[in-house]
C-alpha cells in the first residue's frame, strides 16, 4: 500500500475538494486505493461516501492529526 498515490488537498480550495476526491475514487480499479491528506478530520467526506457509495469503498485512518489527517480510501477487491 505504501506505493499508492497520495492526494494532498490541503492547498485546494474547499469547494473543489469533494469533486476531486470522488473523481479520483471513480478512477480506481477494484483493490486499488489512494491516501488522502487533509488538515482536519474528513468526517463529512466519509458521510458523503456512506450516503452515495455504501458498501463500495474502504476507509482506513493512517494518521489522525493534529497537523495532518491521512486516510486510505479504496475500492474493495472484486
Amino acid at each position: 500500500m505504501s506505493n499508492e498515490p497520495t492526494l494532498d488537498i490541503r492547498t485546494i480550495h474547499p469547494m473543489h475538494r469533494h469533486p476531486l476526491i470522488f473523481e479520483k475514487f471513480e478512477a480506481l480499479a477494484p483493490g486499488e486505493g489512494f491516501v488522502l491528506v487533509n488538515d482536519h478530520n474528513p468526517r463529512p467526506l466519509f458521510y458523503q461516501f456512506q450516503a452515495e457509495l455504501a458498501g463500495q469503498f474502504t476507509w482506513d485512518y493512517l494518521e489522525q492529526g493534529p497537523e495532518a489527517w491521512r486516510v486510505r480510501i479504496g475500492r474493495p477487491a472484486a
